[in-house]
């Protein structure tokens, strides 16, 4: 099997990886850039919710923003992506402007979501992100169906479902592994295993053997594992997991390990009992940000000047997201009826008798 720990004798030089090869200065230099962005966007939105300027859940990618960054760089056009509940990291890598995403946290009109969202309603169908679910696997099997399509168009594309590891233990993902398994799914299921979910680690929520990953051999499904945040490692393995889906239509889970600086949410108080101090600053010293900084840095393909002016330039457009945010009207009482079902929305003959659905 692809990852498995007991063949993996000799490291692998994955700047040697296809992929990589041919990777440019210039897009080394925008994988940063995109780093920074998710980071500077979260951490202008934490401070706005600990001002009372946003309410509900906040999950921060902080600490995992290699992942979502150097995933997309290897998607292709017809390549799907949909995440699990810490998904705003997701929706600005797949493009998605940080105006309507800031203004979707702070609840308003001009809201991605037109602000009935909040930090789980990231979509854009135009750019094949299909948002994040709040509820743990829930969105497992919308992927699976999502590659269903992409098969039975003869569509040479992949979807990659974005999850975390609190959601291997429910039923739907194996439901959807079985399905993905038994019809031959282009998909691929990312595990983004940060060591907790809500207040739980990884030990005491999972019984395994050497990786959550491994699992997916049940149904006959080809897996990968790894740990570290280095964008070469994560672009080599996670798009040989999509030339398999794409090419021969085979689903694949990924396991990569990764770390969040802060709690389960912005408002998990007990995020300091469940882990302690030392683990997170010893994780704060392995920073995949400050890593991949360095790395451009120690090749020559960035200098200090041009690292500080990308950082500037990513927290300018962050303050100019509030801006843009502040700036939207508040949805009123009659909008939370909009937007559910379309037959209600243009007034169609059906709506009036009530019937959505059903014909006489």
């Amino acid at each position: 099997m692809p990852g498995d720990p007991a063949r993996e004798s000799v490291a692998m030089d994955y700047r040697e990886h296809a992929i990589n090869r041919d990777w440019s200065a210039e897009d080394k230099i925008d994988l940063f850039r995109q780093m920074l962005r998710i980071r500077r966007f979260e951490q202008e939105a934490m401070k706005y919710y600990q001002g009372g300027r946003i309410g509900g859940w906040l999950p921060l990618d902080i600490g995992q923003e290699s992942i979502a960054i150097s995933v997309r760089s290897v998607m292709g056009m017809d390549d799907h992506s949909l995440s699990g509940f810490r998904g705003i990291g997701h929706a600005l890598a797949a493009g998605i402007g940080m105006g309507p995403i800031m203004a979707e946290l702070f609840g308003k009109l001009n809201g991605v979501s037109k602000g009935k969202g909040g930090a789980v309603s990231h979509y854009s169908p135009a750019l094949h992100h299909w948002g994040a679910y709040g509820l743990a696997a829930a969105h497992t099997p919308l992927a699976a169906g999502l590659a269903f399509a992409l098969k039975q168009r003869e569509i040479r594309g992949a979807v990659v479902c974005f999850m975390g590891d609190g959601s291997v233990n429910q039923g739907v993902y194996h439901e959807a592994l079985n399905l993905a398994g038994l019809f031959g799914l282009p998909v691929v299921y990312l595990i983004e295993n940060n060591g907790y979910a809500m207040g739980m680690s990884v030990s005491r929520s999972s019984r395994f053997k050497e990786c959550l990953a491994r699992r997916a051999e049940g149904y006959d499904i080809d897996w990968d594992h790894f740990g570290g945040s280095d964008p070469y490692e994560i672009r080599a393995r996670v798009s040989d997991a999509l030339q398999r889906a794409r090419l021969e239509s085979r689903p694949t889970v990924v396991e990569i390990e990764t770390y969040r600086f802060y709690g389960f949410h912005i408002a998990d108080a007990n995020h300091q009992k469940y882990r302690t101090r030392q683990e997170v600053q010893e994780r704060r010293a392995r920073d995949p940000l400050g890593l991949w900084r360095k790395h451009l840095l120690d090749d020559g393909i960035l200098d200090e000047a041009a690292a500080g002016d990308l950082d500037l330039q990513a927290k300018e457009e962050a303050m100019e997201a509030v801006r843009f945010a502040g700036a939207g009207e508040v949805p009123s009482i009659s909008d939370i009826v909009r937007d559910v079902y379309w037959e209600s929305d243009h007034d169609t003959e059906a709506s009036r008798i009530g019937r959505h659905f059903f014909g006489e």
